[in-house]
């Protein structure tokens, strides 16, 4: 990422930068919306094997995150628990 060194010596200079930014922010913003839809739009298998593959894989992360989430709240679920007023 490049840094400017420009002077900026009136208003006007200090909000043309400020609308350059906004533009570079706005484009990298719509690169990062689509490279993170590509990332979770699930992949259409063409043969069997690849779709019994993929039924397999899907199981075994649903299984893997319920066992996360079980281990996570048996060791932390006090934290979630409302507290007895005495």
């Amino acid at each position: 990422m490049p840094i400017n060194n420009k002077a900026y010596y009136t208003l006007d200079d200090i909000q043309a930068r400020k609308d350059e930014l906004q533009s570079e922010i706005h484009k990298k913003g719509e690169q990062i919306g689509l490279l993170w839809n590509s990332l979770f739009t699930p992949k259409k298998a063409n043969t069997k094997g690849e779709l019994i593959a993929s039924i397999i894989t899907n199981s075994i992360t649903a299984f893997d995150t319920f066992m996360l989430v079980r281990k996570l709240m048996s060791k932390y679920g006090g934290l979630f628990k409302s507290k007895k007023k005495r």
